[in-house]
């Protein structure tokens, strides 16, 4: 190992590493193939699943090449309501001409034939279309379908384009152009707060650009291995990578960067000064890279082939970003010299104090002497910050999941209003021929089902088109389908052999398989990040202590995220998998802190004993694990650039928790607790001085 650190920081060998490692990189973005991801995310729901099996069977029935876009009209807008806002018989005239029009569109002109409500506030008509032209140009199809309703109406009605293409069409429209959007703003974040940090108008460029090169070849890497590994990205998985490995690599660039410019201080040779920075700082920038990736890793054992997926591209990135943190940028700096950080350039003196004697010393030496104080209050406002969660629930609807009141989510209000709420959301029934009947009987007699229509049939199974009376995706939809499939099963007999799918069983069973995931993989997580906090410090009751502080952090992040989505940003509820990939986000980039701050303290401890060592390490370390906590709490804000509920969210409680953990738990927790068990905190080891 040594002698690899020696050949990338060497006087010449870091021009050869730093050489040979732009061509490397060179050569895969030109020979590594490059796949296409999907526009917007799949289901991915396991086999097993009766809304997967309903899928399969549909692909052998005539109806499989087909799809819908749904129509509606209105006048004033999605919100109005009252008598002025009734349909004339000039705006029925020019709605049944346009629905006309839209016939021509249609594979079954005479189904787009103009429905008007009981309450005469709105119109509505179901357009069908070729399945396969509207996955070529889903967006180009709405876009269409929008012309031809709008055309030659009267001033003052809307016509609004909902259903599976309307919905699609602007989930598309919201992933659009996402790659660049979420890089361009996260470079942005990045190189101000770069900028802050260094103090220096030129140092930021390095490392930059180093995690820049990361970012794209691990989406070089990830696209080429994406296929053989049988893997299915979309935007929203490259979105998260790219804000992962910036926001993880920026960490690393600036924990090696600042042990690096503290041995120009003691060192003359700034190539011996480097040495000892990737020496000392490897080991945790390693561990915590490592961390992150084998949590990431536990999401291959997840069903959603969407929770696979971004495991399998998170873990690729940050372990690129792990090789470029302790390859690259280390001969990138060595070559560029100590003239990097102008205007404050690291002088050698020798006479300096490795210790700073400023806030950081100060606070951890007021900590040292009330650490029972200090454990007690942060308990009690992160206690108060969980309560927060008292009341939360999980699962969006299919109209919340979008920000910007999308025309899809509008058309859906004008549906609940003057229509059956699950009008646009089919649910289906694949029933045994020989119990169709009695399948539809059962359907008819359950709470919540508006209408139940028989339709075609394939492969020994008949068709049923049910509407549901509740909005697609609600609970009350929810409740509805299980009691459905509860009736089926306790029928008995081949009625029992029923399948109920689409659109909102679907959404049911990505709830339920995501619980699945998450009651395995959380205490996958938390063994993983135990295994390494015991090797790395080897300790078992330190590992304990920072496991606990990162949940704690974890349940009040959450809790205040909760009190905000609802108070502030209307988010009625968690999205399906956003309490599985927080928790994995802030235990892992929490434990990536603690990592930081205990490797040194431990270091620390070998010359000064534990209380001294802590003080010398939150000195030491405080002020770029400060920094490196704000830029990553920065940077997954990011993620609310696109107008996906998932996405924000998952910002908003990773920002919260990083800076909970960054500011008050790794700043005055986890030191108290070190001040209060002492030796005891290291055991069974015992690295520190006896005090």
């Amino acid at each position: 190992m040594l002698g690899i650190v020696r050949i990338i920081t060497g006087r010449r060998t870091a021009w050869v590493v730093l050489v040979g490692a732009v061509i490397a990189v060179g050569l895969l973005f030109a020979l590594l193939p490059k796949s296409a991801g999907n526009d917007f995310p799949t289901s991915g729901l396991p086999t097993s699943s009766q809304a997967a099996r309903v899928d399969a069977l549909l692909a052998d029935f005539p109806s499989a090449k087909q799809t819908s876009a749904i129509v509606v009209w209105n006048r004033g807008g999605a919100d109005a309501t009252g008598a002025d806002s009734a349909l004339t018989e000039a705006d029925k005239a020019a709605i049944t001409a346009q629905a006309a029009e839209l016939g021509a569109l249609s594979t079954a002109p005479r189904a787009t034939t103009p429905r008007f409500s009981d309450d005469g506030l709105a119109a509505i008509s179901i357009v069908p279309l070729e399945a396969a032209a509207v996955s070529a140009d889903v967006k180009g199809t709405a876009a269409d379908i929008r012309s031809a309703a709008s055309s030659h109406l009267p001033a003052g009605l809307s016509p609004y384009v909902t259903g599976p293409v309307g919905f699609q069409a602007d989930i598309s429209n919201a992933f659009a152009g996402a790659d660049f959007r979420l890089l361009l703003v996260t470079v942005i974040v990045v190189a101000v707060l770069l900028i802050i940090t260094y103090r220096s108008p030129v140092l930021w460029i390095v490392p930059l650009v180093v995690v820049g090169l990361a970012d794209g070849l691990a989406g070089v890497v990830v696209s080429a291995l994406a296929g053989p590994f049988g893997i299915t990205l979309d935007a929203s998985v490259s979105g998260i990578q790219s804000v992962l490995v910036f926001g993880a690599g920026t960490n690393y660039a600036l924990l090696l960067v600042a042990r690096y410019r503290e041995e120009l201080l003691h060192t003359q040779s700034r190539n011996e000064a480097m040495r000892i920075a990737v020496r000392s700082a490897g080991p945790a920038i390693a561990a915590s890279g490592g961390t992150v990736a084998l949590s990431l890793l536990t999401l291959l054992f997840a069903e959603l082939s969407g929770n696979r997926a971004l495991g399998f591209a998170c873990a690729i990135g940050v372990v690129i970003a792990i090789l470029f943190a302790l390859i690259v940028l280390p001969a990138a700096l060595v070559v560029c010299g100590r003239g990097l950080f102008w205007p404050f350039v690291p002088r050698y003196d020798p006479a300096s104090l490795r210790v700073h004697t400023g806030f950081w010393s100060r606070l951890g030496r007021g900590v040292a002497r009330r650490p029972v104080a200090i454990i007690v209050a942060s308990a009690l406002g992160l206690g108060a910050l969980s309560l927060g969660l008292v009341g939360a629930s999980v699962g969006l609807s299919q109209a919340d999941q979008l920000l910007g009141n999308p025309e899809s989510v509008q058309a859906q209000a004008v549906v609940d209003a003057s229509f059956s709420s699950g009008l646009t959301s089919q649910t289906i029934v694949l029933a045994p021929d020989a119990s169709a009947p009695e399948a539809a009987s059962l359907a008819t007699a359950t709470a919540g089902v508006a209408t139940v229509q028989p339709g075609e049939s394939a492969n020994g199974r008949t068709r049923l088109n049910l509407s549901l009376s509740s909005d697609p995706g609600s609970e009350t939809t929810f409740t509805t389908i299980t009691a459905l499939r509860t009736a089926y099963a306790d029928a008995g007999g081949a009625v029992a052999d029923s399948l109920v799918g689409g659109t909102d069983a679907t959404a049911l069973d990505t709830r339920t398989s995501s619980q699945r995931d998450q009651d395995l993989i959380l205490p996958m997580i938390l063994a993983i990040v135990f295994g390494i906090l015991a090797l790395l410090l080897r300790s078992l009751v330190a590992p304990v202590l920072l496991i606990l502080s990162v949940l704690a952090t974890f349940f009040a992040s959450l809790g205040a995220s909760n009190l905000i989505f609802q108070n502030l940003l209307g988010f009625p509820a968690f999205n399906t998998n956003v309490v599985l990939f927080a928790f994995l986000f802030l235990v892992a980039l929490g434990v990536d802190y603690n990592i930081f701050l205990t490797t040194r303290a431990r270091e620390e401890a070998r010359l000064h004993g534990t209380r001294e060592g802590m003080v010398r390490a939150l000195s030491s370390t405080g002020a770029v694990i400060t920094s490196a906590g704000i830029l990553i709490a920065a940077v997954f804000v990011v993620l609310g650039v696109l107008p996906v509920v998932a996405l924000a969210q998952i910002g908003v409680i990773v920002c919260l928790g990083v800076l909970l953990d960054t500011l008050l738990v790794r700043t005055l927790v986890v030191p108290a607790l070190v001040f209060l068990t002492g030796d005891r905190f290291w055991w069974p080891s015992h690295p520190a001085l006896r005090e």
